[in-house]
């Protein structure tokens, strides 16, 4: 196997691995505003992923690192031609962190609800647009004989786009509203797996329309493959929500993650960024890769740490492992807890 299909298939591992951790992430800052019933509730919810989100962020870094590095005419084109986009998921991403760290630097009401508004709508946007990104970078953009994105940011407010950030946006609330019903106790635990049973079946419209566009699109026999093990999973979760099996649910609505975004990455390979305007135009793993030096270079460090921070991170997962309730509050809160 070539090194840079290598790279593809690992780039495209980091992409998974952030969506899924990152996925319930996010889903946990939507619910604040719609599962929390008062401040309590709140803490409950932020401190499930209070001791990981950080870590899991570190995906998301590394997935673009390995970018730049591996495939630099892919990361300029997409940087540069989705440029806002992706600076409005910056911004909304450095709010939310420091929102987690200073909303309880204050015993004041209004100082809470600014910090807690920043976590939804740092959790909300990001949902969202992450979906735009991808449905159109496997759609396929404006890109000229000079490997140059020439839209603009109507071209990629189209119907597909928007569709896929929909369904990110609900899939990823799904997915956090499971992930609070393993982590929790009590009546919001109960409120958690019947809120997720709702919105499952509403990630299951969404979902199937936008997989089925994209199959038909772009898609192959592997994609369609990851297709039918996201669609079934997501259906197994429902089954198991209803069944009261948190674990078993949890573990397949992350299947239902991981098997939609490996079904784009399936979709889209060779091509890295397909060009709309001719095919002859297409980024692919060829004519956007690095060196065969520097990739080699990458793989060889790639190989040494990656199973270091995944064990270091699975030990974190393992630590913070017990569930929280509302009893696990204290009433009086130490300064700069949350």
């Amino acid at each position: 196997m070539e090194l840079t299909t290598v790279w593809f298939i690992l780039i495209a591992v980091l992409w998974v691995g952030y969506f899924f951790l990152e996925g319930f992430d996010f889903g946990v800052g939507i619910l604040t505003k719609g599962l929390a019933r008062n401040e309590t509730e709140r803490r409950v919810l932020i401190n499930t992923i209070g001791p990981v989100w950080d870590g899991n962020e570190v995906w998301l870094i590394t997935a673009g690192g390995a970018t730049f590095a591996a495939f630099p005419e892919w990361y300029a084109t997409l940087f540069s031609g989705f440029y806002l986009p992706l600076l409005i998921i910056l911004v909304a991403l450095i709010l939310r962190g420091v929102a987690f760290e200073y909303r309880a630097k204050r015993d004041d009401a209004k100082w809470k609800r600014n910090w807690e508004n920043a976590i939804f709508w740092g959790s909300l946007v990001p949902a969202f647009l992450w979906g735009v990104a991808f449905a159109n970078i496997v759609r396929g953009v404006k890109i000229d004989a000079d490997k140059e994105y020439v839209g603009n940011l109507l071209d990629l407010l189209n119907p597909y786009a928007l569709l896929g950030g929909l369904v990110t946006l609900v899939l990823f609330t799904f997915h956090g509203a499971v992930f609070v019903g393993l982590k929790t106790v009590g009546d919001i635990r109960e409120r958690a797996n019947a809120l997720a049973f709702r919105l499952g079946l509403a990630t299951a419209v969404l979902a199937l329309v936008f997989l089925i566009w994209t199959q038909a699109d772009s898609g192959n026999g592997k994609s369609l493959v990851a297709m039918v093990v996201a669609v079934v999973a997501l259906l197994a979760a429902l089954a198991l929500n209803r069944t009261g099996r948190e674990g078993w649910t949890f573990a397949m609505s992350g299947v239902t993650v991981i098997a939609a975004v490996a079904m784009l990455f399936l979709a889209l390979f060779p091509d890295v960024m397909p060009s709309s305007i001719d095919s002859a135009y297409n980024l692919t793993t060829t004519n956007a890769a690095s060196t065969p030096y520097t990739l080699k270079i990458m793989t060889w460090v790639a190989a040494i740490m990656t199973p270091v921070v995944l064990c270091y991170q699975g030990w974190t997962y393992w630590v913070f492992r017990k569930r929280i309730g509302t009893k696990n509050i204290p009433t009086t809160v130490p300064h700069g807890a949350g």
